[in-house]
């Protein structure tokens, strides 16, 4: 069986665009790494539908009530707990579920897959005690998991703000929140009069950070961060106003703001752009939500940082653009208006250059003691000494070094050889690309691989 459209990912651009394509009569299978869907923003949605975890994560997170339930009746075809190690022309996937791996095939596909933290390695970011912001909100919205001991949340952006708020809500502990932004600046300022027009979102941070100043817990402008102990974290280091200071702690949660996922297009060879903003790149997608490869969408996070409203937005115009290269008899610019998406999205997106401006990626230079790819255990030291000898090319740093070749594939580490060897050769970050991603896009094992050809001689 050939399906029309394969979708990569179940959050609120999957969903979306799942729903809007079936509508029109398209055959639609849905594969999603997690075991439900809801992405990581409504992660849990149908098991927290009700009570003291769903009241704490705020009503955006209920809002996601409604459109997985019209997923669910959608009649998509779903695969949860399933990873797409490989995409090949014509549309070909290679998927794994259960340990077994399996093939199907597709006239068009979108990626909905979303977004990742943007690693920032410090000094002591390996300890055991150090995550990350958004895992921590995985284990709260999975079961109920509230991080215990002297916590302490480090880092910039919207989302530590609310996981902190959360955690207050029900009854967590929170020794002190470290932010690492600049604050209110002129650039900024600049781009705050149009933030206005999603004046909800705007308050909703404002009340996050007046909750904490409240609380005595919000220490700003830190620098040099620094995470200590033997054999896990017991202390941490930081400058704020001049001043070197100390604190004991268990667990620290860090957070520099997300980055698209980029593995699958950068693999097929797709048109990127560099967002200078944000510093991270983004496929280069039409107004459709078509990248440069033909049959191939983004939508989403995958396509650019907008927050879930546009996300839901992006998906349904992404699937007016599925329903036009498949050739389905349907007006898509008549619906693209009659459905306002242009608006909608343009409204979602209204604070997002005042975000983008507030919260910019710390520019610090990583000192070469610190490990930069954990998978390997390479330093920023190692980097360095190789760039210094080679072009301002990651994958001469990845042939040397094996920086980028663990399981991570360089999620970890890919932004972080960039900006180490912008520097070395006085290079802007954006003229540096990004590591060449070989298959498979996410680890497999021989056993998986083999049960490939069973599966298909028992056909």
């Amino acid at each position: 069986m050939i399906h029309d459209v394969v979708v990569i990912g179940a959050g609120p651009a999957g969903m979306s665009a799942a729903v809007q394509l079936r509508k029109l009569g398209a055959s639609v299978l849905v594969v999603d790494e997690q075991p439900a869907p809801g992405g990581q923003i409504w992660r849990g949605i149908e098991r927290n539908a009700s009570g003291p975890i769903a009241v704490a994560l705020g009503p955006d997170y209920q809002k996601g009530r409604a459109l997985t339930a019209a997923f669910r009746a959608s009649g998509a075809e779903y695969s949860p707990s399933t990873q797409v190690w490989q995409i090949e022309d014509e549309w070909t996937l290679f998927l794994t579920s259960e340990g077994k791996a399996r093939r199907v095939r597709a006239r068009a596909v979108l990626l909905s897959n979303g977004a990742q933290e943007r690693p920032v390695p410090f000094p002591g970011w390996t300890l055991p005690g150090v995550m990350t912001v958004g895992a921590a909100q995985i284990l709260l919205k999975s079961g109920g998991m509230l991080p215990q001991g002297n916590v302490w949340i480090a880092g910039a952006g919207p989302l530590p703000l609310l996981y902190a708020t959360q955690v207050l809500g029900l009854k967590g502990q929170i020794s002190g929140f470290l932010d690492t932004s600049r604050g209110l600046n002129l650039a900024a300022l600049a781009k705050l009069p149009a933030a206005w027009r999603d004046l909800p979102s705007l308050a909703k941070g404002l009340k996050w950070q007046r909750e904490l100043r409240r609380n005595g817990r919000m220490i700003r402008g830190v620098s040099d961060l620094r995470a200590e102990g033997n054999g896990r974290l017991q202390q941490l280091e930081w400058t704020a106003g001049g001043v070197r200071r100390k604190a004991k702690a268990d667990v620290l949660l860090v957070h520099e703001g997300v980055v698209p996922r980029i593995h699958e297009t950068l693999a097929l060879g797709c048109d990127h752009d560099w967002n200078p903003a944000q510093k991270y790149f983004a496929a280069r997608s039409n107004r459709w939500g078509e990248t440069s490869r033909p049959g191939l969408f983004v939508a989403g996070d995958a396509s650019g940082i907008g927050g879930w409203t546009a996300a839901t937005v992006s998906g349904e115009i992404a699937a007016l653009g599925l329903a036009g290269h498949l050739g389905i008899k349907v007006d898509t610019e008549a619906l693209r208006r009659e459905n306002q998406l242009d608006g909608r999205r343009s409204r979602a997106l209204a604070l997002r250059p005042f975000l983008d401006a507030l919260y910019t990626p710390p520019t610090t230079s990583i000192a070469d003691d610190v490990v930069v790819c954990r998978c390997e255990e390479v330093t920023a030291g190692t980097i360095r000494k190789v760039a210094r000898t080679s072009t301002s090319d990651p994958n001469a740093i990845k042939a040397a070094t094996r920086c980028g070749m663990g399981p991570c594939q360089g999620r970890q580490c890919g932004y972080t050889v960039q900006a180490i060897l912008a520097e070395v050769h006085n290079l802007p970050v954006g003229d540096v690309s990004f590591f060449n991603i070989r298959p498979p896009l996410k680890p497999i094992t021989l056993g998986e691989i083999a049960s490939l050809g069973e599966l298909e001689d028992a056909e």
